[in-house]
C-alpha cells in the first residue's frame, strides 16, 4: 500500500495552517512536555516564518517553521508517525532553501537531540536558562556544506 504525503508551504504572512500546526504542537506538548510556547508567541513567529507542512489524508502530520536565516523555530512530527522519515524530510526541505540551518533544543529532550544529531546537526554550545521556564538549551547547526548536500540528495531522493 502506497502512502501519499502532500507538502504544503505557508510563506511569511500566510497563516492558512497555523491552527492545525498549533493543535499538533499542543498534542505533543501535552504528551511529552516539550514545545512549550505561548499561543500568541507561536502564532506571531509562525506568521513571520516560512512553514513547511506535511499532510497525510488532509491531516497535518508534521511541520517546520523557519526564519529567513535558516533557523528552525519549530519542528514537530506527530508521535504516531515518528521514525518514518518525516522529520528528516522536513529538515531536508529547510536545507534545500537555506545556506545554513540551525536550531535550539532543550538539554533534557534526548529524543530531539538524538534526532538532530542523526540527521547531521552538531551541538555548538550550551546556553543556560535559555527558555522562559529557565530550562537550558543546546544550539545546534547542520554540519558542513558537503555533508549537507549529500544528505539532502539522499533524503529527497535526488
Amino acid at each position: 500500500m502506497s502512502v501519499t504525503v502532500e507538502k504544503r508551504v505557508d510563506g511569511p504572512g500566510n497563516t492558512d495552517h497555523v491552527e492545525e500546526a498549533w493543535e499538533l504542537k499542543e498534542r505533543i506538548r501535552e504528551r511529552e512536555g516539550v514545545l512549550k510556547q505561548r499561543r500568541r508567541f507561536f502564532v506571531d513567529a509562525y506568521r513571520r516564518a516560512t512553514s513547511y507542512l506535511l499532510f497525510l489524508d488532509d491531516d497535518l502530520i508534521g511541520f517546520a517553521s523557519v526564519r529567513r536565516d535558516g533557523y528552525i523555530l519549530f519542528l514537530a512530527v506527530g508521535p504516531e508517525v515518528r521514525g518514518e522519515g518525516y522529520g528528516r524530510r522536513l529538515v531536508a526541505e529547510v536545507a534545500d532553501d537555506h545556506r545554513t540551518v540551525s536550531c535550539h533544543a532543550r538539554t533534557t529532550n534526548q529524543e530531539a537531540l538524538d534526532f538532530y544529531q542523526h540527521v547531521g546537526f552538531e551541538i555548538k554550545r550550551r546556553i543556560d536558562n535559555y527558555y522562559e521556564d529557565r530550562g537550558d538549551a543546546y544550539y545546534l547547526k547542520l554540519g558542513p556544506d558537503e555533508r549537507l548536500r549529500d544528505k539532502l540528495s539522499e533524503i529527497l531522493g535526488r
